[in-house]
């Protein structure tokens, strides 16, 4: 009895898969890839024997791109730059990008998810490729620490609907 309930279950599977209608949700990396990398270190050498600490700047920003339907480009920019009194001892700068293939998922899930999640699953190699630079650069590696992009999406969002209820508002 257990064998005809295999086949059964083998059964409809093949069937679900034969007649394509494959409507579950599917995300995937497709590529990860450096779009664009600057590394400066305008002072260097004297920029080696400062002593003083350096305030350190990040900036992130997410754009995407729709390639077609099914996939979207994701570039996140990175803006790091470390300067002390004396001047900037390095400034770095990376476009991060990634290639995510999304299947059966309507926009109100899409849009958290590419401007949320997938710059929480790209941060990691993002953040090497900036410790690395600034490592090539002859600094101490500086390893970012993480950011909550999920909580700033809700942030953004919540602030955008804020504004939107200000708006007519002011107009009136």
């Amino acid at each position: 009895m257990a064998e005809e309930e295999g086949n059964i279950t083998s059964g409809n599977q093949d069937a679900a898969a034969a007649n394509g209608a494959d409507t579950a949700p599917q995300v995937g990396m497709l590529n990860q890839y450096i779009k664009d990398l600057s590394v400066e270190n305008p002072n260097a050498p004297r920029s080696y024997s400062w002593t003083s600490q350096p305030q350190v700047d990040v900036q992130v920003n997410i754009q995407v791109n729709s390639i077609n339907e099914e996939v979207n480009e994701v570039v996140m920019t990175l803006g790091v730059k470390a300067a002390t009194d004396e001047g900037v001892q390095f400034n770095v700068e990376l476009d991060y990008a990634t290639l995510f293939g999304l299947r059966n998922i309507n926009d109100e899930q899409a849009h958290p998810f590419l401007f949320g999640e997938a710059p929480r699953l790209m941060f990691p190699f993002a953040r090497r490729v900036i410790a690395d630079a600034v490592r090539d650069a002859g600094f101490p590696p500086l390893v970012l620490e993480p950011i909550d992009f999920n909580q700033l999406y809700i942030q953004q969002r919540a602030q955008a609907a804020q504004m939107a209820e200000q708006q007519p508002a002011g107009e009136a």
